[in-house]
């Protein structure tokens, strides 16, 4: 009688403890979907049915890439293989995206989706995917974009007036100045020349996120364009005692892209590196080969580092580190972003290694041969 007692006991406990389990599921507020080995769909919470506009009967048991389409911002299914969920299961580890899923009713929506693979036995057994939908974010993005767009064309007239009068005034066309008046106007003109580059790098930040930035290719030699480049730099790296210098690889130091989006991208590295290293630092700019379909740049600093908690951010928006923060008070954040987003454009890529207080190398990978023909995409804002 007492080991009746006892199993029903066990048994009410079990019963209880799966209740608690789905009750618990079901009330995530980010969507969660679960698969077994196969990739089909085994559970799924109300915030998920939500989000995607089914009813649970009809995803139960499907195949979870069938049914639970993702695409990318042009509304382009993504392939298999780049799906998070398949990341994870060939990789054994958790895999972080952005994208869109496509609803039932074709409805696109933006989310963030994280998938964790479900290990027994040293294999992937199942997954768990949770989801949350990021329109709110994504349209307050798009509109702090619109807006930043809108203000620097309206800035743009006012900027040239006061560049304009400031040199007539410099040059003499106005009357003659006295030596305190020409140095106040010649702060005038730097500070209209910080201010008219922080615009363009914003009107180049929303013409990427638009996808309405315009690539022009043709060869370009890039040992001539990044001695272009120190040139225009060597008065403010002269300013510190910072040695600039250039170091070419490589016998084929020409690439087929875009001159002027090259430019900006070494630009910004360069003269980053410079902003960020001490006096009497060095920065030394590499061309090479990497392999026989790339060309890599590399821009290395004796400066400030990238402190390790940080690195994960460098390429985020308005973002700062906060050990650079503290030493160089002006900077917007934007320039790295905007270096990533260039690169991405051109078909490169751009990585770095940092160690605080010893400095910092940035590296760019272009390809020898970038396409005309390819369309350049419109860069998620979520």
């Amino acid at each position: 009688m007492s080991r009746s007692k006892d199993s029903d006991a066990s048994s009410l406990s079990a019963h209880e403890e799966r209740a608690q389990a789905q009750a618990l599921f079901n009330s995530i507020g980010d969507g969660v979907i679960t698969t077994d080995e196969f990739g089909k769909i085994t559970r799924i919470n109300p915030a998920a049915l939500k989000i995607l506009g089914y009813k649970e009967n009809e995803l139960l048991n499907t195949w979870f890439p069938q049914k639970i389409i993702a695409v990318d911002e042009n509304g382009e299914a993504i392939n298999l293989i780049d799906r998070p969920i398949t990341k994870a299961f060939l990789s054994g580890e958790s895999v972080y995206e952005k994208m869109y899923y496509r609803r039932k009713n074709g409805q696109k929506v933006p989310v963030t989706v994280t998938v964790s693979p479900i290990i027994l036995g040293n294999r992937p057994v199942g997954a768990v995917e949770v989801f949350r939908d990021i329109t709110v974010e994504y349209e307050i993005d798009r509109m702090k974009s619109e807006f930043i767009s809108l203000a620097s064309h309206q800035l743009r007239t006012p900027l040239s007036a006061i560049k304009t009068y400031s040199h007539m005034l410099i040059d003499g066309y106005m009357g003659e100045i006295t030596p305190p008046q020409r140095k106040s106007l010649q702060t005038v003109v730097v500070a209209a020349n910080r201010m008219n580059e922080l615009i363009s790098t914003l009107l180049n930040i929303t013409r990427i996120e638009a996808g309405s930035i315009t690539i022009t290719t043709k060869q370009v030699n890039l040992h001539k364009v990044i001695e272009e480049i120190l040139k225009e730099l060597d008065h403010t790296a002269n300013a510190k005692q910072i040695q600039l210098s250039l170091k070419v690889a490589t016998r084929q130091p020409t690439v087929r892209t875009d001159p002027l989006i090259i430019k900006e991208i070494i630009s910004n590295l360069v003269s980053n590196a410079i902003k960020y290293t001490p006096e009497e630092g060095s920065v030394t700019v590499t061309i090479s080969s990497r392999g026989k379909q790339h060309v890599m740049v590399r821009v290395e600093d004796t400066g400030f580092g990238i402190p390790e908690q940080a690195q994960t951010q460098i390429f985020t928006k308005f973002f700062r580190a906060q050990n650079v923060v503290r030493r160089e008070t002006s900077g917007t954040g934007l320039g790295l972003y905007l270096v990533h987003a260039l690169t991405e454009q051109l078909g490169g890529k751009v990585w770095f290694t940092s160690k605080e207080d010893v400095g910092t190398t940035f590296y760019v990978s272009l390809p020898r041969q970038r396409q005309a023909a390819l369309k350049p995409q419109p860069i998620s804002v979520v």
